[in-house]
């Protein structure tokens, strides 16, 4: 029932409105938790700040560390296995012609930031990154309480890239932080989940087919791109039913994803209900589209 010549997956970005896209690449993913914890119970950071140590400021200390003042990852040997692009991928991105200007505007950023010696579409789809998604402890309530933490807690992601494999970053990672942490807090490192990165090939047939559709629709030549989201279930995919992904999302990058006001554009909605109903398509899960054509 599930033999197929190619998997559609429709999670993927636009790489502008109304530019028809092919994506060709996904960054894989490795999450962790880091717990310290200090004394036993919240304290009066009066009466006994300074003389243990606070679980939020060193928290604070063991993230500074995990970068270098270049941008990159300090984590050992987490570029050890970094597969390199290729003059041609890195010609494609330079003829993508982005702006670093209009996207930092967009976003209001006064400048861009990350791995020193590579573009930004460089660090945005091909280079694995380290990031903090959140921090917590102690008082976070309005107003003011003088508190001395028991415990702070960081959710950290790492976006790998080809030849990165969750298994050893997760590794060397929890490894590494451990190290970093001092005698005064307990240190407690969990591996939350984790997915690999996938390149799908130009030459398939079921890319050159999409492609092909994709610059039909628009009425304009189709362009390749990464992603430097993740998901994990392509790799799944592809190796259960043993057909090759094709990426054709119609999302855009001003879609806030993850964020709270999240939408799509009713435009892009309207083309994709038109293009399942004339190709018969069905959607079986909020994002994925499988094509069933042996």
């Amino acid at each position: 029932m599930l033999a197929c010549d190619a998997v559609l997956i429709s999670d993927t970005s636009l790489y502008g409105p109304d530019i028809p896209t092919i994506n060709y690449g996904l960054r894989g993913l490795s999450y962790f938790e880091i717990e310290l914890t200090g004394p036993n119970r919240d304290l009066h950071s009066g009466s006994f700040g300074g003389g243990i140590a606070n679980p939020i400021n060193e928290l604070a200390k063991l993230i500074s560390k995990l970068h270098d003042k270049n941008g990159k990852v300090t984590v050992p040997n987490f570029y050890k296995d970094v597969q390199k692009l290729s003059k041609k991928e890195k010609k494609n991105f330079k003829d993508l012609k982005f702006s670093d200007t209009k996207f930092a505007k967009e976003y209001k950023v006064k400048e861009l930031q990350g791995e020193k010696g590579y573009s930004t579409l460089e660090r945005l789809w091909a280079r694995p990154t380290l990031d903090c998604n959140g921090i917590y402890g102690g008082f976070t309530e309005e107003g003011a309480k003088t508190v001395l933490p028991s415990k702070a807690t960081a959710k950290i992601s790492m976006r790998l890239v080809p030849n990165q494999t969750p298994q050893k970053v997760e590794r060397e990672f929890a490894k590494y932080v451990k190290s970093l942490a001092p005698k005064s807090v307990k240190i407690k490192v969990t591996n939350m989940h984790g997915g690999l990165p996938v390149v799908v090939p130009l030459e398939g047939k079921a890319i050159k087919a999409a492609a092909a559709a994709t610059t039909k629709a628009f009425g304009k030549k189709t362009v390749f791109t990464r992603e430097g989201g993740s998901i994990p279930i392509v790799v799944e995919f592809m190796k259960q039913l043993k057909a090759p992904a094709v990426l054709m999302g119609l999302g855009l990058d001003t879609d806030d994803i993850h964020s709270p006001n999240e939408h799509f554009v009713l435009s892009n909605f309207e083309f994709i209900f038109t293009f399942n109903f004339s190709a018969s398509l069905l959607p079986i899960t909020a994002g994925f589209l499988i094509f069933v054509s042996k």
